[in-house]
C-alpha cells in the first residue's frame, strides 16, 4: 500500500498531466483558428472543409479532459484547494470546447466568403486573430501556472478586442446602407467577426477561473 508521501506524488504528476493535457487542447483550438484564417485568406476551400470535419479532435480531448478530472476526484480523494482546481479544470476545458466550435462556425461562414468581400471590415480581422491566439494562449497559461496577474492582463486584450469588433460593427452598418452592397456576406463577416469576439469571451471565463482558485469569487464569467 502506497505511503502518504508516494500518494501525494502520485497526485502531483497526475495534476500536471492534467495541465499539460488543457496546455495541449489550447494549442489545439489556437491553431485551428490559424489555419481557418489562412484558409480564409488562401480561398482555400478544402483546407476549410478539412477544419470543419476535424471537428470531433477537440471533442475527444475534452471528454479525456474529462475523464482524467473524474478520476483524480474519485481516485484520489483531493484535498480543497486541489479539489478546486481540478473543478475549474472541468469549467476550463468547457470553454475550450466552445472556442473550438466557434472555430469551425467561423470555417463555414469562411467557405461563403472571400477576401474581396466587404474590404472594410476585412482588414479588421487579422488584428482580431493576432490578439484572440494571444489571449487564448496566455489564459491557459495563467490558469495552469495561477498567475493571477497574467490572467488580470488579459481584460485589456479583451477591450482592444471589443473595440475591433465594434469597428466591424460600424462598417458593416455604412455597407448595408450603399447600394449594391451583398447584405448577405456583410452579415457573414459580421457574425464571423462576432465570433472571435465569443471566443475573446470565453478566454475571459478561463482567466477568471484563475481567478476562483485563489479568491473562491466568481466576477463575471460569461455563458456563452
Amino acid at each position: 500500500m502506497e505511503d502518504a508521501k508516494t500518494m501525494r506524488i502520485t497526485f502531483e504528476q497526475e495534476l500536471e498531466n492534467l495541465n499539460e493535457s488543457l496546455t495541449e487542447m489550447g494549442t489545439k483550438v489556437e491553431k485551428i483558428i490559424e489555419r481557418t484564417f489562412e484558409a480564409f485568406g488562401k480561398n482555400d476551400r478544402d483546407a476549410l472543409q478539412k477544419i470543419i470535419g476535424g471537428d470531433g479532435d477537440v471533442d475527444r480531448m475534452e471528454k479525456d479532459i474529462e475523464a482524467k478530472c473524474l478520476s483524480l476526484m474519485l481516485r484520489q480523494q483531493p484535498v480543497a484547494k486541489d479539489l478546486r482546481h481540478i473543478s475549474m479544470a472541468l469549467k476550463v476545458v468547457t470553454d475550450l470546447e466552445r472556442i473550438g466550435d466557434h472555430a469551425v462556425d467561423i470555417a463555414e461562414l469562411a467557405m461563403r466568403l472571400d477576401q474581396k468581400d466587404a474590404q472594410s471590415m476585412i482588414e479588421y480581422l487579422p488584428e482580431m486573430v493576432e490578439n484572440v491566439k494571444t489571449m487564448l494562449r496566455e489564459s491557459i497559461n495563467a490558469f495552469v501556472k495561477k498567475d493571477r496577474e497574467l490572467a488580470r492582463s488579459m481584460e485589456e486584450r479583451d477591450d482592444v478586442i471589443d473595440g475591433l469588433f465594434n469597428r466591424v460593427k460600424q462598417e458593416a452598418v455604412k455597407l448595408l446602407k450603399e447600394d449594391g452592397a451583398e447584405s448577405d456576406k456583410v452579415v457573414d463577416l459580421l457574425m464571423l467577426a462576432k465570433y472571435l469576439e465569443r471566443i475573446g469571451d470565453h478566454a475571459v471565463n478561463v482567466c477568471e477561473w484563475t481567478e476562483f482558485f485563489d479568491t473562491g469569487l466568481v466576477k463575471n464569467v460569461r455563458i456563452l
